[in-house]
Order: C-alpha cells, then sequence, then structure tokens
C-alpha cells in the first residue's frame, strides 16, 4: 500500500464513488464530443459538439461544490456564447463548402502554429502561477460569488471588456450581413389576395412566365415571350430594373407574319 494514501485516509469532501462515476461516464463523451468537433463537416454540428462539452465542464463544477462556476458556466458560455454562436451561424449561412476555401494562402499552417505557441505560453503561465490547492475551505472564506466578483471588475475588468465588445462586435456583423434592402415596397395580403383573382394580372399576385422562355436565348436579363409574340417585361427580375441593368424589350419582340405571307419563310 502506498504510504502516503496510509497515512492520509479518506477524508469527507475528497473525490468519493459518486464523483469517480460521474467523471468516468461523462468525461469520455466530453473527449469524444471535443475531438468530433474538430473533424465534423459542418460548423453548426461542430457548435452544438461545443455546447455539450461545455454542460458536462458544467456538470463537473456542481459536483466539485462549485455551483456558482457550474451555472455561469451555462448561463454565458453555454447559453449566452454558443447560442449566439450558432444564431450568427444560421443567420450567415457559413456551410462545409465556405470552409474549405482558403482566403489567404497558408493560412491553416499559420492557424496550427499559432495555436500551438499560444498553448505553449499557456500551460508556461498556469505552471508558473500554480501553487497547489487551495482546498474549499480556504476558497470559501471571503465568499467565493465575492471573490469571483472582485477578481472579475478588478483585476480581470480589462478582459472583460474586451470580451464584452467582442460579443456585441459578432452580433453587429450579424445584423450588418442578413441586412438585405428592398428594391419595391411589399405588398400587404390584402394586396396579393385582389392581384391573385384579377384576371390577366402580371403582378407579383398572378404566376408569372420564366425569363428565356419563348426567348431567343436563355439570359435573366431577357424577357419572356407571350402567345403573341410580345416581350413580357414583368418577367425580368424588378432588381435588375432597380439597377438598371434590363436591355431595351422591344428589341426582342418577333416580327408577326404578315397575312398572305409565305409561313415556310
Amino acid at each position: 500500500m502506498n504510504l502516503i494514501l496510509a497515512a492520509n485516509p479518506f477524508t469527507p469532501g475528497l473525490t468519493g464513488t459518486p464523483e469517480a462515476v460521474l467523471f468516468w461516464i461523462l468525461a469520455p463523451l466530453a473527449v469524444i464530443s471535443a475531438v468530433s468537433m474538430i473533424f465534423v463537416k459542418k460548423a453548426v454540428h461542430s457548435a452544438l459538439l461545443l455546447a455539450w462539452v461545455m454542460i458536462t465542464l458544467a456538470i463537473f463544477y456542481i459536483a466539485e461544490d462549485a455551483p456558482f462556476l457550474g451555472i455561469v458556466q451555462i448561463v454565458v458560455y453555454t447559453g449566452a456564447v454558443m447560442m449566439l454562436f450558432l444564431f450568427i451561424l444560421m443567420l450567415v449561412g457559413v456551410d462545409s463548402s465556405d470552409s474549405l476555401i482558403e482566403t489567404i494562402k497558408g493560412q491553416r499552417v499559420m492557424a496550427m502554429i499559432g495555436a500551438l505557441g499560444f498553448a505553449v505560453l499557456l500551460i508556461a503561465a498556469i505552471g508558473r502561477s500554480y501553487t497547489g490547492f487551495a482546498g474549499l475551505a480556504a476558497a470559501n472564506t471571503d465568499g467565493n460569488v465575492e471573490g469571483l466578483a472582485q477578481l472579475l471588475f478588478t483585476r480581470y475588468v480589462w478582459s472583460f471588456e474586451v470580451v464584452s465588445a467582442l460579443l456585441i462586435t459578432a452580433a453587429l456583423g450579424a445584423m450588418v450581413l442578413g441586412h438585405r434592402e428592398r428594391t419595391s415596397e411589399r405588398p400587404t395580403q390584402r394586396e396579393l389576395s385582389i392581384l391573385r383573382f384579377r384576371p390577366g394580372s402580371k403582378l407579383p399576385g398572378a404566376p408569372l412566365p420564366s425569363p428565356g422562355v419563348y426567348a431567343l436565348h436563355n439570359a435573366v436579363d431577357v424577357p419572356a415571350l407571350l402567345p403573341d409574340g410580345t416581350p413580357d417585361p414583368s418577367s425580368v427580375s424588378p432588381v435588375l430594373k432597380a439597377r438598371g441593368d434590363v436591355l431595351d424589350t422591344k428589341a426582342f419582340e418577333m416580327r408577326t407574319i404578315e397575312e398572305g405571307e409565305d409561313e415556310s419563310k
């Protein structure tokens, strides 16, 4: 038997059987989720797997008598940061095809080198500042929540403000990318109902012929031709009209056959 274990029998507050069972059940799931987060193809799936890793960390905090850290982990990281990240992904529409394109040549190699250097610096900083376990009694001497609040708004106040500005910038960026200007006023439901039952309507309330149908070529800026050979200007997208990219519709009008003219010509 180990002499240290013999000299230090089990005392209340240390890891017992329930915590060990909880750890060996959730820890492999957290590791599998973290590894899968790197290799899955869809960014939304990666965000969901990362959210599960954060939830397991919160469960570990609560199991180790740190309920404040566990609740903050769920509310702040899983509930706020990850949901904001998912909101931005779904709004912008990032898919797996976008992640395969390198906007800067060699950015993957530079990112891996930067991540490795950051990990080395982080491990070195943690190793220098590590002084051993303080224990729950020392941590809760002046109040755990009060101590965290004092550190958050005194020593780490600038880091807190930078993270807050980053989250606000991400939300504003998603709003800018998702904003679309309308080139025309949106019709109301009553107007659409009237147009839908109006005979011979060529407005958005009734079906329109597709661009290029019965036309000289299949281009989106070429109006469709009606059965009598006249062009239909409403078949061209109103966005192209607002940009001035529409050709003269009269140039695409088919020549009508005069009475008595040979159709074989």
